[in-house]
């Protein structure tokens, strides 16, 4: 079973290139936890597979991640494979040591780690790469997932091209919380009505399922900060803060929005 939270699509691609590989099914966390249940249960077939891939939110995983481990309840497992992948657009810091701490809280055992570098997309703070950058990271990650599929069908245990960068314990230790406690908010969000169709693309592919459009969108007060909303806009009207309106807009070029919505 393959667990996955995606934004603009690199994570989502892994995963179905990863459940498509092993024959495990794929379950979006986001849609799991807008169900509002306590508990999150699914039954396990024997000797399944279970893999977690997301993306690098400021070199931790992503705050609804660890939400959904902490609901998550698995029955009939009995010390399974268990597995992440993080995808990256440099490095992940120290977070697997963030997952496995929040695993070990399940119960659960973090058996493979592995790190996948893809087009960057979080343009709050730098911006997406060259067009000539982009296609050379898809086409590395295309080998590095054979790699990882190669190393979850053998259930290979340990931590496997892990780029963790400079000083990864400062990285998740000091600049992860710092961004978990102060750059949630949607309070920076807006839309350039001259821009805006009120076509609804960002309601759809919302994680949190924050955004309602009324003709323009607004935003309530939870927040992934996936950039969804920000990348999947046809008309580049969504714009956080002043930093956005110059950079560029990146989303996985194999997938569109129709892949992204969260049902």
């Amino acid at each position: 079973m393959i667990f996955y939270f995606s934004g603009t699509g690199n994570s989502l691609y892994a995963a179905q290139t990863i459940a498509r590989k092993q024959n495990e099914p794929l379950v979006s966390i986001s849609a799991a936890l807008a169900s509002g249940q306590d508990q999150l249960e699914y039954n396990l077939m024997e000797q399944e597979r279970i893999g977690f891939v997301f993306p690098i939110h400021a070199w931790g995983p992503p705050q609804m991640v660890l939400d959904f481990i902490g609901k998550l309840k698995l029955n009939g497992y009995k010390k399974n494979y268990v597995f992440a992948v993080a995808t990256c657009g440099g490095n992940i810091g120290n977070t697997m040591k963030l997952m496995d701490a929040c695993l070990k809280k399940n119960g659960l055992t973090l058996d493979g780690q592995f790190s996948i570098i893809m087009p960057n997309n979080y343009i709050i703070m730098g911006d997406v790469d060259t067009k000539t950058r982009e296609q050379e990271k898809l086409i590395e990650a295309e080998n590095v997932l054979k790699t990882i599929n190669q190393q979850v069908a053998e259930r290979m245990h340990g931590e496997f091209g892990l780029v963790k960068g400079f000083l990864p314990w400062m990285l998740t230790g000091v600049i992860n919380p710092m961004f978990r406690k102060n750059a949630m908010s949607t309070s920076k969000f807006f839309v350039q009505d001259d821009r805006c169709s009120g076509c609804g693309i960002c309601e759809k592919v919302c994680n949190c399922r924050t955004i309602q459009v009324n003709g323009k969108p607004e935003w309530g007060k939870a927040c992934s900060q996936c950039l969804a909303c920000v990348h999947y806009c046809p008309s580049k009207a969504i714009q956080y803060g002043k930093g956005t309106e110059k950079k560029g807009r990146y989303t996985h070029p194999q997938l569109t929005f129709k892949d992204m919505m969260q049902s």
